[in-house]
């Protein structure tokens, strides 16, 4: 007798939905010859094969784009339902866009929508959060999201991180391996290493989420293999930091220190 499938959860359901539409609009983005990557939660998730670990509420879709083909993606987003909230571009001076629409999220007979409406924000050329990380000449190496590298940096950048990003980071260093090279399943720790050595900042954020993430990676539900080989990743990733050159603008930032504000300061959009 085969085997009863076990129904997918509320938020699993969801998070089915609000992938393949990414999907949807990476493939009809790339059809119209626009490039768009996904980032944030679910392009974590878009890695993630162990659903226990990964499971978690998804609220929006975070994606990127470059810069030159900003004015293309209205119409784009318009076949999907989506309004362009102008009051955001205008906010962040043209580097970042969001589209909105009614929620069709999680809705059927006698459930709620899971938002109270659907939006996707979409950087311009370069992440900016508590810092900034250009992504304008990196969105081919994944098919659907930006890189693994860049995937995990925008969760080691966080100036306060939470325990979702937490979880996000514990499940790409699960998932992928940490090596020298941009490739698909690969984080290039020389890559993240060689950006921190020109950013005090940001390598200040970045090793100490990697301090916490080595911490707290035993508090999830894995096994001593998983465990092993997220901090065997965190391990490699310490190790490009340290040893990666520091440039002249890292150095003198460096005597400065945590004296001075170090990370962007974020409004409550």
């Amino acid at each position: 007798m085969a085997s009863e499938s076990i129904p997918a959860t509320p938020v699993e359901h969801v998070r089915h939905e609000m992938s393949d539409e990414a999907r949807q609009l990476i493939d009809a983005a790339r059809s119209e010859g626009i490039t768009l990557r996904l980032l944030g939660g679910l392009g974590v998730r878009e890695h993630c094969s162990t659903v226990e670990l990964c499971t978690r509420d998804y609220s929006d879709l975070d994606m990127v784009a470059p810069v030159k083909q900003a004015r293309r993606l209205p119409s784009l987003f318009a076949h999907f339902g989506y309004t362009e909230n102008v009051d955001v571009s205008t906010a962040t001076s043209n580097t970042e866009l969001q589209f909105v629409r009614p929620c069709k999220h999680g809705g059927g007979p006698g459930t709620d929508r899971a938002h109270a409406d659907d939006h996707i924000d979409v950087f311009l050329g370069t992440f900016r959060m508590d810092h900034n990380i250009a992504l304008s000449q990196r969105l081919e190496i994944e098919p659907y999201t930006v890189s693994l590298s860049d995937l995990l940096l925008t969760k080691l950048q966080i100036f306060r991180l939470n325990e979702k990003d937490v979880r996000d980071i514990v499940t790409l260093l699960d998932h992928a391996e940490v090596g020298e090279a941009d490739a698909l399943g690969v984080i290039d720790a020389h890559y993240i290493g060689r950006l921190c050595a020109d950013d005090w900042g940001l390598f200040y954020d970045v090793a100490r989420n990697l301090q916490r993430v080595d911490e707290a990676a035993a508090t999830f539900d894995l096994n001593e293999t998983q465990v092993a080989r997220v901090r065997h990743g965190v391990l490699g990733l310490i190790a490009a930091l340290d040893d990666a050159p520091k440039s002249m603008r890292f150095r003198l930032r460096a005597r400065v220190g945590t004296r001075a504000r170090w990370h962007n300061e974020l409004d409550d959009r």
